[in-house]
């Protein structure tokens, strides 16, 4: 069956080691969109960390998509949310005071792409995290903040090998209520229990009328996992981990070596 949507990861993926769009990938998703094929970014970062890319791609107006925060939120181009699930306040406290407690850098993303964290001394990952999405950040308690706020993903951050130690502790304290992935060597994040990539995607389609037999999912890291679970056809990059390449159909070339270009030719093309 022909590839309708094509979901793309961003950082690894989408992006190369610069952080930059090749001009490989540029020219075959313009292709793409010229084709009537969906392209549809599915990333960990908020709305505002995508926003400039999409506009570089020509991914914009009502009839495109992004999925954010992991699946959290998806919206349309025009920034409408097509599709939510937060995550409560009392699981926000919760979070918040285990972090303060083991005083583990930590910071939340809300629906609207703001970074908030209770630490007042600030880690340099929630700097750069803030930076990289172009998104504001505060420090705040959640006693700062409205009873219901709830918000989109918690997220321990830090050096990897902080992480590293505390990974285990954090899935045995939260894996019941949350979803936990480590979705890069410095990020630990939880969601909804609903929310992944992949559900995210699951949801779009459904809303889009396409079946997961027209999707081509392409992904470097276990947070895609998920995606390459639904998709009828699954590309992970040769940067990516082992434990995505181990659940992908195809291996392609890195972010760095017209990988996303390749695979296009091949499936799609």
């Amino acid at each position: 069956m022909a590839i309708k949507l094509i979901a793309l990861d961003t950082d690894g993926t989408l992006l190369n080691s610069n952080g930059q769009i090749l001009p490989s990938t540029k020219v075959a998703v313009t292709q793409a969109l010229k084709q009537g094929i969906k392209v549809v970014l599915c990333s960990g970062r908020p709305i505002a960390g995508l926003k400039s890319y999409m506009d570089e791609l020509g991914i914009t107006g009502k009839e495109q998509y992004a999925v954010t925060l992991n699946g959290a939120i998806t919206r349309n181009a025009a920034g409408k949310i097509i599709t939510k699930d937060l995550v409560s306040n009392q699981l926000y406290r919760k979070m918040t005071a285990f972090a303060l407690a083991h005083q583990l850098p930590f910071n939340i993303v809300d629906e609207d792409s703001h970074i908030i964290t209770a630490n007042h001394n600030i880690d340099y990952v929630v700097y750069l995290q803030a930076y990289e999405n172009t998104a504001p950040l505060y420090v705040r308690t959640p006693d700062d903040l409205p009873k219901n706020f709830g918000v989109a993903k918690g997220c321990f951050v830090g050096a990897a090998d902080l992480l590293d130690q505390w990974e285990q502790a954090i899935n045995q304290v939260f894996g019941q209520e949350l979803y936990v992935i480590r979705s890069d060597p410095h990020f630990i994040e939880l969601l909804n229990p609903k929310v992944n990539k992949g559900n995210g995607l699951k949801e779009l389609c459904a809303a889009l009328n396409l079946q997961s037999s027209e999707v081509m999912a392409m992904g470097d890291e276990r947070n895609d996992i998920s995606m390459f679970d639904f998709a009828g056809t699954s590309v992970c990059m040769a940067n990516g981990s082992q434990p995505a390449k181990d659940k992908a159909d195809y291996v392609t070339a890195t972010n760095d070596q017209d990988g996303i270009s390749q695979a296009f030719n091949k499936f799609v093309f």
